[in-house]
């Protein structure tokens, strides 16, 4: 156990105690994978540094060195999973003083990202080409991403007791490990238990499409399911539309682009999306709604022109 560890032991062997100690079994697996992908990087970095040995300067330099092949904000996320263990090697008298005390986080300047995303036009034309069938397919999953901005995993999670039809409701209260042996795992966030109203087209088809299947059995999943498999029949079904080829998670950035466009509030839009807080709709969607803040520009200009 931990209190056998000796100043003299090798950090790369505590932190891999410390992992299968404070996190194996208390953290969700996705998060877990965090921790053991940043212990490889030190068996990369620093495979022969003893504990004693982990001054601030020798830290700030395992910093670095990892900055270089990684984004800041990854770095930083790489020097949150270091500091609970460095921490705690300190309280246990491993470690002198806190090497990690005004650390500066580098990283490389992160390529710019464009959201891709359809227009309104565009999703019109690859849904009214989408081959729906009167069984579940993984085009019937397209639609329904399409029309509820849903995350890949909670989508998958679906169930036929998650619909309330009577309400045109839509229940997202789970996630679908897809990444690992599947079964049912938790949401995201506390944000993303949410209820997503649905227009009445898609009741009267679903209500169809899922009677008769078990309750609280996932509708779409049947056996192991990759995300690469569904993305390659929505890849399909856009050259078929003659629309450009977006990705699963693009249908909910088009789903979200379009609710902005039609003067959804931002507060709205996050709610329905699952977002822990509206900052982060803003940060994802800032370059759409820039664009909504210069036609409103235009709007006030015009409306103050026409003033006597």
């Amino acid at each position: 156990m931990l209190q056998e560890v000796k100043r003299t032991d090798l950090f790369c062997e505590y932190y891999k105690k410390w992992v299968a100690v404070y996190k194996s079994g208390a953290i969700r697996k996705v998060t877990l994978d965090k921790y053991l992908m940043t212990q490889k990087w030190l068996e990369k970095l620093i495979p022969d540094l003893q504990i004693y040995e982990m001054t601030r300067i020798v830290y700030q330099q395992i910093i670095n060195d990892y900055a270089i092949y990684h984004e800041r904000q990854t770095t930083m996320d790489f020097h949150h999973q270091l500091k609970g263990a460095i921490l705690d090697a300190v309280d246990e008298g491993l470690i002198d003083r806190d090497p990690t005390r005004k650390i500066i986080i580098k990283g490389k300047t992160p390529a710019p990202k464009k959201i891709k995303y359809l227009n309104q036009f565009e999703l019109h034309l690859l849904l009214t080409n989408l081959n729906l069938g009167t069984e579940i397919s993984w085009e019937w999953f397209i639609l329904l991403v399409a029309k509820t901005g849903m995350r890949f995993s909670e989508a998958l999670a679906l169930t036929p007791k998650d619909f309330d039809f009577a309400h045109q409701v839509l229940s997202v209260n789970k996630t679908w490990d897809y990444k690992g042996k599947g079964g049912f795992l938790p949401t995201k966030n506390k944000s993303s238990v949410r209820k997503i109203q649905i227009d009445w087209q898609t009741v009267i088809r679903f209500s169809e499409l899922i009677k008769g299947l078990p309750e609280n059995e996932p509708i779409f999943v049947k056996g192991q399911v990759y995300n690469s498999t569904v993305n390659t029949v929505l890849s399909r079904c856009c050259h078929k539309a003659k629309v450009p080829e977006i990705t699963v998670h693009g249908l909910r950035h088009t789903h979200a682009s379009l609710l902005l466009f039609a003067g959804v509030s931002i507060a709205s839009v996050a709610r329905r999306l699952g977002h822990a807080s509206m900052t982060t709709t803003q940060k994802t969607y800032l370059h759409i709604i820039q664009e909504l803040e210069n036609k409103d520009i235009d709007l006030v200009m015009r409306s103050l022109s026409g003033l006597s």
